[in-house]
């Protein structure tokens, strides 16, 4: 019962729930992801997001709903912008959990879960507001559904019912991907495993219809309100996103490796340990039906998105889960079996040396982060402005140097705790990380000190330009609408902004020469801006340029004509 409340509990509320508030909200994503919320609840509208104050019909609203629920319930701030994924970050350990109860017993199970809580991955993404973790804890929530209903004998439909009212969750969270992968996972695990005719047992009416019934309703609506909404979520947001290649996102096939090499850490680093100190009898670690479907589920994944010409790293959350339980089960029969301790002192280097290597890189990053003054941000070179930091690099570069020395000690000393002791280090290292990371970060990465700067200088009633910039942490912080001068968020805008009046969209959204135009008219602008070359930019242009305020990223100017 103590293990349980320690590895369910303890751990998630202080990874994923005490660290919310530790950082300002990060630029673009976090911010867009709390300012369309911001807007519902101040519009009323809960049926077409929007993003400063346009029409924003990229990603369904499920995600957008639940956060303005918590900001009428909590207020608006870091804290409730990251509940919902935090609590989606922490359902995904229950579900892994119950995952390791299901293919062995309750302590692969709450190792699995001690994993998945730890992995450097699942870590950092369940404390920042993106759709991926709910869309993750929704897919493997139907997987998982899929999966029990074929295991069992068929007869319980409340299995097969959880993957279709999942699935409807997930597509309202983040689209048709909701669906497609569950599906094609259970799918192929049928048809793997010989089983063909089970797959027509997948398609059931009432699952059908519990799907249609949470998903159609928001589609309908939306489709009322947009006339090209079909066209642009369904084939634009969906097909050509997958098919169309983006120079920015065109990474290489291989392009996931190091991706689940580095996410998985810490634990990756003890594997090698793991899997060669164990000494006796090496029993499979899973029935064949179940590895089957464990690798079904992570390689169908990583092949659906090795083919997609749009790669992020998140996409490929949902594959850190089946990860966890394998992990979480080697690392249980690794610590339940006879070690080997008479093996030599080099023997055992070698097997401590991914552990050795982890450590000392992410300590080499630390130091170096406390040197970097110079950061390149596309066509611009930032100059920090942050002290050197070091007083926030002590305990974490002591956990790390901990990591590779105690758990081996407890081993020797009491034949157990190992995978405790390692777990308890990793939680510690990924809470104080937390802070040198918000430092480093907050300068160029939030709008945050920008925005304060907006409430202590600007006048009542003065418009604020973004030149070259579209910082939506303005708009969420400040709640005031600023117009954007050459640049509209990388091109996600433009839709929105074709459906506003003309006279909207010509005061909010303006090219350079009106831009100008507009100076000399009104006489005095305030205005926001990104980097050196952009005020050098302006002062060509601009008679009299006034720096209020800047921190050598963001630039709050006074422009006199």
């Amino acid at each position: 019962m103590k293990s349980k409340i320690f590895f369910l509990f303890i751990i998630p509320l202080f990874l994923y729930i005490f660290l919310l508030p530790v950082m300002p909200l990060m630029e673009p994503d976090e911010a867009r992801y709390s300012d369309i919320p911001s807007l519902m609840n101040r519009t009323g509208d809960y049926i077409s997001p929007h993003l400063l104050h346009v029409v924003y019909l990229e990603k369904p609203p499920l995600s957008y709903w639940a956060t303005a629920l918590s900001f009428k319930i909590f207020g608006e701030n870091e804290f409730s912008s990251r509940l919902f994924v935090a609590l989606c970050a922490w359902g995904c350990i229950f579900l892994v959990y119950r995952m390791g109860v299901f293919f062995q017993d309750e302590k692969t199970g709450l190792y699995s879960a001690g994993v998945l809580s730890t992995f450097l991955f699942h870590s950092i993404l369940g404390k920042i507001n993106i759709l991926d973790i709910p869309l993750t804890f929704f897919v493997c929530l139907a997987t998982w559904g899929g999966y029990r209903y074929f295991t069992g004998d068929c007869q319980r439909k409340g299995w097969l019912y959880l993957l279709y009212v999942s699935s409807g969750l997930a597509f309202l969270t983040k689209g048709l991907i909701g669906i497609i992968f569950p599906l094609a996972i259970v799918m192929l695990w049928l048809f793997i495993s010989k089983r063909w005719r089970d797959v027509l047992r997948l398609f059931s009416p009432g699952g059908i219809s519990l799907f249609l019934l949470i998903s159609c309703p928001w589609v309908i609506l939306v489709q009322k309100a947009n006339k090209d909404f079909f066209w642009f979520f369904f084939v634009h947001e969906h097909f050509l996103r997958y098919t169309a290649t983006n120079g920015s996102r065109n990474h290489p096939f291989w392009f996931y490796f190091p991706v689940v090499l580095f996410g998985t850490l810490p634990w990756s680093a003890f594997l090698w340990k793991a899997l060669k100190e164990r000494v006796g009898e090496k029993a499979s670690l899973f029935k064949v039906e179940e590895k089957n479907f464990l690798l079904i589920w992570i390689f169908f994944i990583l092949i659906f998105f090795f083919f997609s010409s749009s790669k992020l790293i998140p996409y490929i959350a949902p594959i850190f889960l089946p990860i966890a339980v394998i992990f979480g089960h080697i690392f249980r029969l690794y610590e339940d079996r006879n070690i080997s301790m008479e093996k030599g002192r080099g023997r055992r280097f070698l097997y401590d040396l991914p552990i050795i290597l982890m450590s000392l890189l992410f300590i080499a990053g630390l130091i170096s982060a406390c040197f970097i003054r110079n950061v390149s941000l596309g066509a611009f070179q930032i100059n920090l402005p942050f002290e050197n930091g070091w007083e926030l690099i002590i305990l974490p570069i002591l956990f790390l140097i901990s990591m590779t020395l105690l758990p081996s000690l407890v081993q020797r000393k009491w034949g157990r705790g190992w995978f405790l002791a390692v777990t308890i280090l990793s939680t510690l290292f990924l809470v104080t990380i937390h802070f040198p990371i918000s430092h480093f970060l907050t300068p160029y990465k939030s709008a945050y000190p920008v925005s304060r700067a907006i409430r202590m200088l600007l006048h009542t009633n003065q418009e604020v330009y973004q030149f070259n910039t579209s910082l939506y942490g303005i708009e969420f912080y400040n709640k005031i609408r600023t117009p954007l001068v050459g640049r509209y968020g990388g091109g996600e805008l433009d839709f929105g902004i074709q459906q506003l009046p003309p006279e909207e969209r010509s005061h909010y959204f303006l090219f350079y020469p009106r831009f100008y135009e507009f100076c000399k008219e009104k006489g005095e602008i305030y205005c926001i801006t990104q980097g050196k070359e952009n005020v050098e930019i302006l002062k060509k242009e601009i008679s009299t340029l006034e720096v209020l305020w800047d921190n050598g990223v963001y630039y709050f100017l006074r422009l006199q004509v």
